[in-house]
């Protein structure tokens, strides 16, 4: 009896609910053909453009610009989803936003990439789906684009523009008094009360009956170059970047400060070979080609050679020069294997040795030893840190000048020890 009326109940509610559900599917299947009409109706309903530079600067924020026009006529829902380089290693990019009828929206995304290199973006798709939201309508453009990676000309551009307006003090570039005088003579001048009497000339003073006196000027056009280890001591990657793309970006802001201060500029590259020689030379185009060869600069994965460096230097600069010299040593050993040729290098010229720190340890150093683990750890930390201050007093010792800096604040302290040097009149 109960079974019988289980069933009855079952047919009573299938006989009403059925036609309850054709009403809802065929209610659907016609919002579904009126949305696929409203969407496909229009031709070039939507345009979307992707603005792209023809070049990048590595490890900075680069904006992207994209346009989005609407031309259908009501409210559409874009998703946006743009297919980024391999590099980025991203593939949820998602942008998401309502478009009123006949509007033009702009917006901007940022990419920050940390390898130098081409890179291609794939399609812009464009998915635009109308207040009913059923049916999304698939739009595409610019497939594959490229854009070349360069060594960060806005790192370039921002200490360009503070050597200009001499506000190097703001981000920790230090003036320094000058010490004597320097040498390069301007001219012959009447003597004036708060000239140095030291630099009267008797001479022109005897034949013009009056004092007249030497002025000089900073010492200009020196030769200055920027040696780059590209060995494997420099693949180690910091915040992403490799210790030899900082070198990189620290030497194109370096160079272009030094051309606007009137020097010569030139660069080495080296490893178990020389791959790279530009002679030093004051002009500002020169700054175009330096950048070429620094996009094409990779680290090799074997030990360099000090001894090849030495007898290119003394073969190729013939001046006294300053070389600020890019590399990084982890033992004390091997910079005292390499300390010979540092030496014969520095009798000649001006050598600057820059060496990275491993921030990656100041957290192991920081830490609480809480086991005989972390004790071990945290040993062997300060062990490191405490050579590389050794391989700074190791240098003076012999003569040699150096600077030991974060990754992050190469740029600043190279362009510091510039400064301090031509401030001092060491070259």
């Amino acid at each position: 009896m109960a079974v019988a009326s289980v069933c009855f109940l079952m047919s009573f509610w299938i006989k009403l609910l059925y036609p309850i559900a054709w009403i809802l599917t065929l209610t659907i299947g016609v919002l579904f053909i009126v949305d696929l009409l409203l969407l496909y109706r229009f031709k070039n309903a939507v345009k979307g453009r992707r603005i792209l530079p023809e070049k990048f600067s590595n490890s900075d924020e680069n904006p992207v610009p994209i346009t989005l026009s609407n031309n259908y006529p009501f409210k559409t829902h874009i998703d946006i989803i743009d297919e980024l380089p391999i590099q980025f290693q991203k593939r949820d990019f998602s942008y998401k936003t309502i478009l009123e009828p006949n509007e033009t929206h702009n917006f901007t995304y940022d990419v920050r990439p940390v390898e130098r290199g081409e890179y291609y973006f794939g399609n812009l798709n464009i998915y635009a789906s109308s207040i009913l939201r059923i049916v999304k309508r698939k739009y595409q453009f610019q497939n594959r684009q490229m854009v070349a990676v360069y060594p960060s000309f806005i790192q370039m551009q921002k200490y360009d523009f503070l050597a200009i307006g001499n506000h190097l003090t703001e981000i920790g570039l230090k003036k320094i008094r000058r010490i004597g005088h320097t040498t390069e003579f301007e001219q012959i001048k009447d003597y004036v009360v708060g000239d140095d009497i030291r630099t009267v000339n008797w001479k022109a003073t005897a034949k013009r009956a009056q004092l007249m006196v030497n002025q000089y000027q900073d010492e200009k056009s020196q030769p200055i170059y920027s040696i780059i280890d590209t060995g494997r001591v420099m693949k180690m990657p910091f915040n992403g970047l490799k210790l030899l793309d900082y070198a990189i970006n620290s030497t194109l802001a370096f160079s272009n400060v030094a051309l606007k201060k009137h020097d010569k500029v030139g660069m080495v590259t080296f490893s178990k070979t020389i791959e790279t020689f530009l002679p030093a030379i004051h002009k500002l185009t020169y700054l175009n080609r330096i950048l070429e060869t620094l996009f094409n600069i990779n680290t090799q994965f074997s030990d360099s050679d000090y001894g090849l460096l030495y007898a290119q230097v003394k073969r190729k600069i013939t001046h006294r020069s300053l070389l600020l010299l890019y590399t990084n040593f982890e033992h004390i050993s091997a910079l005292k294997r390499q300390l010979p040729y540092l030496q014969a290098l520095s009798k000649k010229h001006m050598l600057v040795v820059i060496l990275f720190e491993n921030t990656e340890l100041d957290t192991l150093i920081t830490t609480d030893a809480q086991d005989l683990q972390t004790i071990y750890h945290k040993t062997i930390a300060e062990k490191f840190a405490f050579e590389k201050r050794l391989m700074v007093k190791e240098l003076q010792k012999h003569g040699i000048q150096s600077i030991l800096t974060s990754p992050e604040e190469l740029t600043i302290n190279t362009i510091n020890k510039y400064l301090e040097i031509k401030a001092r009149g060491l070259l």
